[in-house]
């Protein structure tokens, strides 16, 4: 038999057991009117419509025409991979350092996602990464905003409308981070978001896609609310398309309508403490931290983060995490299972065996993954440090603790 190892946790299971000197997330602070809307919830006796109240100050409060709520960041990001309706063996363009979450909606419509490396230092793909990968089969870029830090949209979007190609952004760990004045989430065609508990605006879960075209709205809501279904006279349900039921639940509505009540001053707090701390740690020899860009006028950081440059220390990244985590940096460890390519074992042995959709047909050419497919971003992850406990209950004091936690670590271990 093999051995069974356990499965993954996620929100405050995935916390739970943590000790250090640091604000944890949980228990997360709700806004104020959360109860109040529950119990709307409750006394409608389920008519109340929180789902569409949410769905309206979502989009008012980004900007976008559109929002379509789901029950995850998962499912909006599979509602618009289903909404897109390209071919299998068609292939996406997509961040390469990211969670599971950005891939599922690809996999399970049976796109082939091609990972673009990042820059050097960065957890971003850029254009200049995705430019070589473009081919006849290339439907879509699928950029990927992690730990808040924004891509540089402008030039990925000018590279994408010149090969006639579907720009979207997953942007669930960067809630009301904005890029050049303008949001995430409304750079491309389409952005999706999460409210699961450990993001930046928990609630138990939720996501939702935003978009300012009205096709892909109504699309979304068909394929992804109605799962697939038109109403026949005389007969009832027709079942025209393969659909989902990816409706956000109400009571989990009437939570994310809470938190969007007070999720601007919390990111305005989350980019204060992010912007002090990376300040004091780059002051840190032989450690750098995750560079805020310059067209990144606001960062609402989920996740925090630094690398050791090589050579410098007697420790290999592991033990360093292994040691911050000690001194009391909650949370601290490596990200390599951040590496898609690497991390989803499946894909490489699919393309491998040339299992449908690696099969030719639908596909067009061999493809490969493993850590090999995005070399800088393997490499980069072999010294990268973060902890993703970092959140709005951080203090300055917080703040400084942090930067004596790395530099004391950093200093016993360096050559």
């Amino acid at each position: 038999m093999p051995e069974r190892k356990p499965p993954a946790a996620y929100g405050a299971r995935a916390v739970a057991g943590l000790t250090g000197r640091l604000p944890n997330p949980f228990p997360r602070p709700l806004g104020p009117n959360a109860l109040r809307y529950l119990q709307e919830v409750v006394d409608s006796g389920l008519t109340v419509d929180m789902l569409g109240r949410f769905e309206r100050a979502f989009a008012e409060a980004t900007g976008a025409k559109h929002c379509i709520a789901t029950p995850g960041c998962t499912p909006a990001l599979a509602a618009l991979a289903a909404a897109f309706g390209f071919e299998p063996g068609d292939e996406i363009i997509v961040s390469p350092v990211t969670d599971y979450g950005t891939l599922q909606g690809l996999i399970r419509e049976q796109y082939i996602p091609v990972f673009a490396d990042v820059e050097a230092g960065s957890v971003n793909l850029s254009a200049r990464t995705i430019a070589p990968l473009i081919t006849d089969r290339s439907r879509a870029i699928l950029c990927v905003h992690m730990t808040g830090l924004m891509c540089d949209m402008d030039p990925i979007v000018e590279l994408a409308n010149s090969r006639g190609l579907v720009v979207y952004e997953d942007a669930c760990q960067a809630v009301l981070s904005t890029y050049r004045g303008r949001y995430a989430g409304r750079l491309g065609l389409a952005g999706a978001f999460s409210f699961d508990s450990e993001k930046t605006m928990g609630s138990d879960v939720g996501g939702c896609v935003i978009t300012d075209d009205d096709g892909l709205a109504e699309r979304l809501r068909f394929i992804a609310h109605s799962r697939g279904a038109v109403q026949e006279p005389g007969f009832g349900r027709i079942h025209a398309e393969p659909g989902y039921a990816l409706r956000m639940p109400q009571c989990t509505a009437a939570l994310c309508l809470a938190q969007l009540e007070v999720i601007a001053e919390q990111v305005a707090r989350r980019d204060r403490m992010a912007r002090r701390i990376t300040a004091l740690v780059e002051q840190v020899e032989g450690v750098t931290p995750l560079p805020i860009p310059d067209y990144q006028e606001v960062y609402s950081a989920w996740m925090l983060g630094f690398s050791l440059e090589p050579g410098r220390f007697v420790c290999d990244a592991e033990e360093f995490a292994g040691q911050l985590a000690e001194a009391g940096l909650t949370g601290a460890g490596t990200g390599k299972y951040y590496l898609m390519p690497a991390a989803c074992t499946f894909l490489g042995e699919w393309a491998a065996a040339g299992r449908y959709p690696y099969s030719q047909p639908p596909a067009s050419r061999t493809y490969r993954y493993g850590p090999e497919a995005c070399p800088t971003a393997w490499e980069f992850l072999q010294s990268f440090i973060r902890w993703s406990t970092f959140c709005e209950k951080y203090t300055e004091a917080d703040c400084d603790l942090v930067a004596r936690i790395v530099g004391e670590v950093a200093d016993r271990n360096r050559r």
